[in-house]
């Protein structure tokens, strides 16, 4: 759709790699290498992944949609290990504020790893006949529409389940307002996504779906006021 077309590839390979260093070099500006290399180095490893993916992974069956979704999960890790070094003084000191800033980065890295696996299969859909045509392995072209439909619907309703989980022991400390929210505006927008599923037959009904997903991802980020809310 860009490359060759709006863009030549020598200028796509040119930016993605200076972008690329530019983040990097960003990071060692950000954190002191002695007490965050671990970070650095995951970053380093993070860019040589998504070339990867752009050279080969994305049109493997699952790996590539898998691999995203992890790198996603990655940001919200960063936040952790910039705050605490990763050593194993660090490690042994355990406090309270500590355990519960891992225990809300375990659950917002769940959430984006789940709701970017959904939208990356869910754009696998609506690509579907491109990626034919150029040999991609994607997961509705192994496995055939309806069975990635069911894929899709399974991940959505493990996140549905969890979300209303969390939200039974949200409101067992008080928090309606976060339990209201994320009702609204998290769990109600899905259940739509799960509803329009088994319906969509075109690229133009899944790309609404896309669209649709990435709201939800945007109301997820957004929830975390609630933590800062509720300190």
């Amino acid at each position: 759709m860009v490359v060759n077309r709006i863009i030549k590839r020598r200028w796509v390979i040119f930016w993605h790699l200076l972008l690329s260093m530019a983040g990097l070099f960003i990071t060692m500006l950000a954190l002191p290498m002695a007490g965050f290399w671990h970070l650095v180095l995951a970053n380093m490893l993070a860019i040589i992944a998504l070339w990867f993916y752009s050279t080969n992974l994305k049109k493997q069956f699952l790996i590539g949609n898998i691999l995203i979704s992890l790198l996603t999960s990655w940001v919200l890790f960063i936040l952790f290990f910039s705050k605490y070094p990763l050593n194993l003084q660090e490690l042994m000191h355990v406090e309270h504020q500590r355990v519960r800033f891992f225990r809300l980065t375990i659950l917002y890295a769940a959430f984006a790893f789940i709701i970017s696996l959904i939208r990356e299969v869910v754009k696998d859909m609506e690509d579907m006949e491109g990626d034919r045509k150029y040999g991609c392995r994607t997961l509705p072209i192994v496995w055939g529409i309806q069975a990635t439909k069911v894929f899709v619907a399974v991940w959505i309703v493990v996140l549905i389940g969890l979300l209303l989980a969390l939200q039974i022991y949200a409101l067992g400390m008080g928090w309606w307002q976060s339990a209201l929210y994320c009702v609204l505006l998290i769990v109600i927008p899905l259940i739509v996504v799960l509803k329009k599923l088994f319906s969509a037959a075109s690229p133009k009904e899944y790309h609404q779906m896309s669209n649709l997903i990435k709201i939800v991802m945007f109301t997820g980020i957004l929830s975390m006021f609630f933590f800062r809310l509720y300190n």
